[in-house]
């Protein structure tokens, strides 16, 4: 694996950065953008997890990054289970739908590889040096 040296390296964080991008704008046409309480919601919860690889990364400790990796991985879960809702109110589309649960399953198995990674190695954070 790669030196990431910075959270912006990681694919996992470019991918759910794409990902918020995509929930902002589907999320904010027609009667989708009306329903303010799934808005919010499916909203923060991508915001989740991008925020939380960057906040682990951070913590240069990579118990401390497994953990906060893992919120991001169910935040996945928490979004594609919205999106759900958004499908059965006819919010978006099947197409829609399909595509980006697909983008949330490839990331949900990018922070598994990555949490797998991390517990396999022998490094421990910069903080424990």
């Amino acid at each position: 694996m790669a030196k990431i040296e910075k959270f912006e390296d990681i694919e996992a964080w470019k991918a759910a950065r794409e990902i918020t991008n995509l929930i902002y704008q589907v999320s904010s046409n027609g009667n989708f953008g009306k329903d303010f309480a799934l808005v919010n919601q499916i909203r923060r919860a991508s915001i989740s997890i991008i925020s939380n690889i960057a906040e682990g990364f951070e913590r240069n400790g990579d118990r401390e990054f497994i953990q906060f990796l893992t919120i991001a991985k169910g935040s996945c879960g928490e979004v594609r289970a919205q999106l759900y809702i958004a499908l059965d109110q006819n919010y978006i589309d099947e197409k829609q739908f399909i595509f980006i649960t697909g983008k949330l399953i490839e990331i949900s198995r990018m922070l598994s590889g990555l949490m797998k990674y991390l517990q396999q190695s022998e490094f421990k954070g910069s903080k424990f040096k």
